[in-house]
């Protein structure tokens, strides 16, 4: 299991919460997804064959894009 900590600075609400742990929660591979508007932060736990690069680009898709990462 892969863990990784983005930077997603449009998080602003609990709404904005919701959506990213929904959306990223229901891509094949996910364990866990905390997104926190208080830190702009989703920590995401996955297995292979989901990659970074795959949930960089829902967060995008999603209109959360990530400006770093760990």
């Amino acid at each position: 299991m892969t863990e990784m900590t983005f930077k997603v600075p449009d998080i602003s609400c609990m709404h904005c919460v919701h959506t990213i742990q929904t959306e990223v929660g229901a891509l094949p591979g996910i364990k866990s997804v905390e997104a926190r508007a208080d830190t702009k932060e989703v920590k995401v736990a996955f297995d292979a064959p989901l990659t970074r690069a795959q949930i960089v680009a829902t967060l995008a898709e999603i209109n959360y894009p990530v400006v770093e990462s760990n």
